[in-house]
């Protein structure tokens, strides 16, 4: 994956001199089976799929604007929210069934939370969750 550079023209440059430009380097040396081009100001997303024969092509997302990735069995697209006191659209990934798969701060807010609604509901039982070893 890479997010766009300031660099003009750099993640499109198909230069095959030295010094290679990236979509070559990456779909002639390396052969990246898949390129994923993100802007995350704008919060656009571009997804390329190698083809041996004819290189790189673009795909369509589905109707969610969803990429699927094929390998690993995970959609990838573009959320627009509030992480690390930055708001704006982040890559997210997506799981075959279309739930959003969490981040690892997200993970543990949920957590949080339902251990707080458990303990609430062990107060209301008459049990203090405190004293649970």
């Amino acid at each position: 994956m890479e997010f766009l550079s300031e660099t003009e023209d750099g993640e499109y440059s198909i230069k095959s001199k030295y010094p290679p430009g990236k979509w070559y380097y990456y779909e002639q040396i390396l052969k990246i089976p898949i390129n994923v081009i993100f802007e995350p100001n704008a919060g656009w997303l571009e997804v390329y799929q190698l083809d041996t024969s004819l290189g790189y092509k673009l795909q369509q997302p589905d109707e969610n604007g969803q990429y699927w990735i094929e390998n690993i069995g995970l959609f990838l697209g573009v959320w627009r929210g509030t992480k690390t006191n930055r708001t704006g659209y982040w890559l997210r990934w997506w799981d075959e069934a279309g739930k959003l798969l969490l981040w690892g701060t997200e993970r543990l807010q949920k957590e949080q939370q339902l251990r707080e609604k458990m303990a609430q509901k062990l107060r209301e039982l008459g049990v203090n969750p405190d004293e649970i070893e």
